[in-house]
């Protein structure tokens, strides 16, 4: 199962040719221990609950990035 933490990052590859990737930040945790849903905000301001599927990749930022502070 995916875990999450806040902060971490979360693609999402379009599921049709054209359709774009959406890329946001876990915002929340809801589940136990890192598990689903998690509440993401999008690049575009939008907010939302996600179960991540096979088409989503979460990558923890790294401690080096000066984004990550």
């Amino acid at each position: 199962m995916t875990q999450a933490r806040v902060g971490d990052q979360v693609v999402i590859r379009g599921r049709h040719v054209d359709d774009a990737a959406r890329s946001g930040t876990v915002i929340a945790g809801h589940g136990p221990d890192g598990d689903p849903p998690y509440r993401v905000r999008f690049e575009d301001g939008h907010e939302t609950l996600i179960f991540p599927g096979p088409d989503a990749v979460i990558t923890s930022p790294s401690p080096n990035d000066p984004s990550a502070s």
